[in-house]
């Protein structure tokens, strides 16, 4: 079976692609936090934190894939997932850092507390990710 990739433009340039990719990247945010505080029910944090990630690192790199950089069809859709993964590990990386730390420092941390934390560590996976996704991934 081959898919066919649909025409699209090039890649606007990243003063055009900012805007969508921080839209996105709220959403996602607001996604994963949800995703964390739901599964803390049920699971501990690096738990919660794995599962959320990765489901929202998914959907991040197809929003991003379509909305922030133009690329439409089936046609590297794996290749440009398996790519998002290494965001995915460094996010993963700094969310499960952050939460290790709290672990130590606040033993019982409430879920306000982590999902500060969270919210520090996604911001700075963020950075990352926009410059993986612009260099590597969806290069011009």
């Amino acid at each position: 079976m081959t898919f066919t990739e649909e025409p699209t433009e090039p890649a606007p340039p990243a003063r055009r692609q900012l805007p969508s990719f921080l839209v996105i990247g709220v959403l996602s945010t607001l996604f994963y936090l949800g995703l964390f505080v739901a599964a803390r029910w049920f699971v501990n944090p690096q738990a919660a934190n794995l599962i959320a990630l990765a489901v929202s690192a998914v959907a991040n790199t197809a929003a991003n894939r379509r909305f922030t950089f133009g690329v439409t069809g089936a046609q590297g859709m794996i290749r440009h997932q398996l790519q998002g993964a290494v965001a995915f590990l460094i996010g993963l990386g700094l969310s499960a850092g952050v939460l290790a730390l709290l672990d130590r420092a606040v033993p019982h941390a409430s879920r306000p507390v982590e999902v500060a934390g969270l919210i520090v560590a996604n911001g700075l996976a963020t950075v990352a990710r926009f410059l993986l996704l612009k260099v590597w991934v969806f290069k011009d």
